[in-house]
């Protein structure tokens, strides 16, 4: 039942909206030890995504072209030149074939202690990309080009082990896995602007090419909170999404983090991706020992393992993950309140969060973590949460249902305090999404209430 949140820092963010730079006025946020609101109209969530044909071509392209159609995206149009990349995975060297395309300068609405940027693509085998962010500090200098993820869906002999990447810093500014941070939030710098550089790679000699459709990033400055306030409850029902143990694959690939705790988060996904009606193939599957059940969700470990961080829950990669299967859409952000997702599931959009919390803080959930993913499938006439819970004994167990405010306050809040008593990062309201790349209105419409276009 564990996410990254001990190895990397946490985004603390309340959450994005609207178009382009998509921004909104907080919701609940806390200073330490109170449950305090921010002022009136304050942002604390910059949202910007890259997904039109327009988007595509607004920025910079170096041997890419642009594909239009119902899913615009970028595809290698002739290669810009040729690198050679050691995968410090496999400790295999290859040359590949490269190109690339680099977004317009974004200045966030937000000036930032904190990004996370995701993408959807299609990545054939012999294929992978890279994402970087070139960041502007509030003092006017520059970032380093920092990696955010290496990314192929396959691990076969012709790809990279998909990574994210270590030890990247300037003294100002570090990445922590899949998360950009400003060292010292108390300084006062920020990140002020950043583009984005996606660079598609491929076979040297190879027609094959990598399909681009989403890039994108959300910047967050989030005021520390212990507590939030509890919502009010707007909407009762529940969607039909199919249930998974992460329990009962314990042991199961230890190649791929052994199972059971560790695949809350492949396992949340694959429940997300089965609900809108996508599954693995039998090919897909082949390589599963046939004795296990439910080899879906050892398929979901494989394909959102972070060879870096040695697990399952690097936030983008899941999203990544879900985004290969035919005509899914989808996002790491945050979210305001219940509220927010209460508007998601009355659209028919489940929504996957991610929380931490002692045994005693969550009534009914029988264990405690310090980062687990669950989905969040509907709410009772009560207004208390229905959430899919991997971390059950079965697949008949998974359905659970969590008293509203224990719940909102474990998944929104930033600051908590552990077992020993010391003081230990929140989640701060991390959720992903998942959606139909052609949704309909009302989803359009719930989605972009939340900040996603």
């Amino acid at each position: 039942m564990t996410s990254p949140t001990s190895r990397r820092t946490v985004l603390a963010a309340a959450v994005a909206v609207a178009a382009g730079a998509v921004t909104a006025s907080a919701g609940p946020a806390a200073a330490s030890g109170g449950a305090a609101r921010p002022k009136q109209g304050q942002q604390l969530v910059d949202n910007q995504a890259w997904t039109s044909g327009a988007d595509w071509r607004s920025g910079a392209a170096h041997g890419v072209r642009v594909e239009t159609g119902r899913r615009p995206g970028i595809v290698i149009a002739r290669p810009a030149g040729t690198s050679s990349y050691t995968d410090p995975h496999s400790q295999k060297t290859a040359t590949w074939e490269y190109a690339s395309w680099t977004s317009p300068v974004h200045r966030s609405s937000v000036p930032a202690t904190e990004a996370v940027a995701h993408w959807n693509a299609h990545t054939p085998p012999g294929t992978w990309i890279q994402v970087e962010l070139l960041g502007t500090y509030t003092d006017g200098t520059a970032t380093p080009a920092y990696v955010m993820g290496r990314w192929t869906a396959g691990d076969g002999d012709t790809d990279i082990r998909r990574t994210s990447v270590d030890g990247q810093g300037d003294g100002k500014s570090s990445i922590s896995t899949d998360t950009f941070a400003i060292d010292t939030p108390a300084g006062g710098l920020r990140l002020a602007s950043y583009r984005l550089r996606v660079t598609l790679h491929r076979t040297p000699g190879s027609r094959l090419t990598p399909t681009v459709w989403r890039l994108g990033a959300m910047a967050s400055d989030i005021p520390d909170r212990f507590t939030v306030d509890a919502s009010t409850p707007g909407y009762a029902g529940e969607l039909a999404v199919p249930s998974y143990s992460q329990e009962i694959h314990k042991g199961q690939y230890p190649q791929y983090d052994n199972g059971g705790e560790a695949w809350c988060s492949p396992t949340s996904s694959q429940m997300i991706i089965e609900y809108w009606g996508r599954r693995p193939s039998a090919a897909d599957l082949a390589w599963v020992d046939p004795s296990y059940a439910d080899p879906q969700v050892c398929q979901a470990a494989r394909g959102t393992y972070d060879y870096q961080y040695q697990g399952c829950g690097n936030w983008p990669f899941n999203a990544a993950y879900a985004a290969t299967y035919r005509d899914l859409s989808a996002v790491v952000t945050r979210l305001r309140s219940l509220n927010d997702v209460e508007r998601l599931v009355r659209a028919g959009i489940p929504a996957i969060t991610s929380q931490s919390f002692l045994a005693t803080e969550l009534t009914g959930a029988g264990y405690g973590t310090s980062g687990h993913l669950m989905t969040v499938t509907g709410f009772t006439a009560d207004g208390d949460v229905i959430a899919h819970d991997p971390a059950s004994p079965g697949d008949a167990a998974v359905r659970r249902v969590y008293k509203r405010h224990e719940f909102e306050t474990i998944w929104l809040r930033t600051k908590r305090y552990n077992a020993s008593g010391n003081v230990s990062s929140g989640t701060g309201g991390i959720c992903y999404l998942y959606w139909p790349a052609s949704p309909t209105a009302g989803q359009r419409k719930a989605l972009a209430a939340v900040g996603i276009r």
